[in-house]
């Protein structure tokens, strides 16, 4: 069976790589650049540090920085009429998961017109052309949205999250510059590390995993459960953040291309419902996806997670103990930075579980389960997680 994989044309890791944007407009020919990005990190300087590369390169730009947290539909439409406005022949994405998804449906939507309503993106889209040049630059280890052929706007009308998979909106650029990612809270940290470490496990054990994918993955456990607390207790710990900014970028380069399970369709609907942020619905709900999916034929790779994430004699383990082992490490580090346990705790409301589940089965990501399953069971998950 053919496997595929998919990465950035180019990529730079590490402090201060950001300077790096100059190489790539110089290499490519590009002229004025569609600055993206979002209004908290215009005000507290994030933001100001990429101008900086910018105008120290003589590099013209304009800000578009209408990006919500869940982005929306027309989020992603105001950006296409901006940059038509603005000029410009590229785009400098700099932000989360939010922004940089924005600066994708901008970037597809400009070369692939016909898709400007922007709903009929969703799925796996059948555009023609390459998007438009995205260099993106992330401020959170957790999305990899920077590295993936994934990106999910939000329908508001229909309370819907859709994800939209598609070769052609990978940024051509990934920057990885850990000093960008200096300004987050504790809490950010904590909620965006764990969505790296959900992407990690999920792409491990799905049914489309291979020896590839299984390197990205397991070597983002090992590196999440090594730095994550510390990154969120010592914030401007250089040696942390690099270390997250690597396993997030990593943990992306195998989801991108083996796809997630149910842990993902089940956080969407919580972000389109209640604006609750990915990485903390992502974070709650994985403890409880991996006791479900443990009956599944992924169960014996469970050792491995539980070996990556510290646990000693996995190999003297039963696939059961390995089970449980694996399962504890996750949510004793989930709790050690003061991840929520509960979905009472964050607002989700009893009621809405039965429309959750039926958007949860539906999600793009449900097919990549290792488990097969079905609404009763998906909103089972969600009431034992309430």
């Amino acid at each position: 069976m053919t496997k595929r994989i998919i990465l950035n044309e180019t990529s730079y890791h590490g402090a201060g790589s950001r300077v790096e944007i100059t190489t790539e407009v110089k290499r490519r020919g590009l002229i004025k650049a569609l600055f993206v990005t979002d209004k908290d990190l215009i005000k507290f300087g994030v933001a100001a540090e990429v101008e900086a590369v910018l105008r120290n390169a003589n590099i013209p730009f304009e800000y578009y920085n209408d990006v919500k947290a869940n982005p929306t539909i027309s989020n992603v439409q105001n950006g296409v009429a901006a940059f038509k406005k603005s000029g410009a022949d590229f785009i400098v994405a700099l932000g989360g998961g939010s922004v940089i998804d924005t600066a994708k449906g901008i970037s597809i939507v400009i070369n692939n017109p016909e898709y400007a309503d922007i709903k009929s993106l969703e799925g796996v889209a059948d555009t023609k052309n390459k998007s438009v040049t995205v260099i993106a630059l992330p401020t959170t280890a957790g999305t990899a949205a920077e590295v993936t052929i994934n990106y999910v706007i939000t329908d508001e009308e229909a309370r819907k999250k859709m994800v939209c998979v598609d070769p052609n909106d990978i940024p051509a650029v990934a920057i990885v510059d850990p000093e960008l990612m200096y300004s987050m809270p504790k809490g950010l940290t904590a909620a965006t590390g764990m969505d790296a470490l959900t992407h990690a496990i999920e792409s491990y054990i799905t049914p489309g995993a291979w020896e590839m994918s299984d390197m990205f993955e397991f070597k983002a456990i090992e590196l999440i459960h090594k730095y994550l607390k510390k990154a969120v207790e010592e914030p401007k710990n250089q040696e942390a953040r690099e270390g997250m900014a690597m396993a997030q970028y990593v943990a992306g380069m195998g989801f991108s291309n083996v796809g997630l399970g149910i842990v993902h369709s089940m956080a969407h609907p919580l972000g389109a419902f209640y604006d609750t942020p990915h990485g903390v619905a992502n974070a709650l709900l994985l403890p409880y996806v991996m006791e479900y999916n443990a009956q599944s034929p992924a169960a014996p790779k469970y050792k491995d997670i539980a070996r990556a994430m510290g646990v000693a004699n996995t190999e003297n383990m039963s696939v059961e103990e390995g089970v449980s082992a694996a399962i504890k490490v996750v949510k004793d580090l989930s709790m050690s930075i003061n991840i929520p346990q509960r979905l009472n705790e964050i607002g989700v409301k009893m009621e809405d579980i039965p429309n959750l589940a039926v958007a949860a089965f539906n999600d793009v990501c449900t097919g990549g389960n290792p488990r097969q399953t079905s609404v009763s069971e998906i909103e089972e998950i969600y009431r034992t997680a309430f």
